[in-house]
């Protein structure tokens, strides 16, 4: 079942708390397993708008984190543009950032944010959406991209390239000094252990 599906049912029912500790506590386990087995990697769990709500959000992170022992830094939490506009929400996310936790804007462009939230919030990265990434075969599309990546970097955050399909794309993003890509054309999503073993035969040379 697709997310877009039975996450907004459990908004409404109010089991978005619980599946959220969920999500967050295998994340972190698989970050451990990870480390332990040699792979310095990092976890992003992504936030429902109702998860910035709840204000015991960054003690039951931080409970986490301290259970599977693992650095702040190696989480991202990503959250859409539209989810951090609400005063309960930047307190929130201001809470986790000063844990150490990574906030990543998801979507960067197609939503609501202000320059003073991308500031104010200390945000690690942001995620250009892939509407924008598919349409860089043209020099307009390339026009529309260039900048999101300059306004990032300005502000010394790190910029994502959001799906990346084929090798001139990421070569094109690779011109325009992104940070940082995700996409079909490096990793389709699969479990836990084939990432493992991916990680530690890739090309890309994750497993240093």
């Amino acid at each position: 079942m697709p997310p877009d599906q039975f996450i907004p049912a459990a908004e409404e029912t109010e089991l978005i708390r619980p599946l959220t500790r969920w999500v967050l506590d295998r994340a972190l386990r698989q970050c451990r397993l990870w480390r332990e087995a040699g792979l310095d990697v990092g976890v992003a769990v992504n936030l429902s708008g109702r998860n910035l709500l709840d204000a015991n959000l960054p003690a039951t992170t931080k409970e986490l984190l301290d259970t599977w022992r693992v650095d702040p830094g190696k989480l991202n939490v990503d959250l859409t543009e539209s989810s951090i506009l609400p005063a309960p929400a930047i307190e929130t996310l201001s809470h986790l950032g000063a844990i150490g936790i990574g906030l990543a804007l998801d979507h960067f462009g197609t939503g609501f944010s202000s320059l003073a939230h991308l500031k104010r919030l200390a945000f690690r990265e942001i995620k250009i959406d892939r509407s924008f990434i598919a349409g860089m075969s043209g020099e307009t599309g390339i026009s529309i991209v260039r900048p999101m990546i300059t306004l990032g970097h300005t502000l010394g955050i790190s910029v994502v390239a959001e799906g990346v399909e084929d090798e001139g794309t990421l070569d094109g993003l690779r011109a325009l000094d992104c940070d940082s890509a995700q996409g079909f054309y490096l990793c389709a999503p699969i479990p836990a252990a084939d990432l493992t073993t991916w990680m530690q035969r890739s090309a890309w040379g994750l497993a240093k």
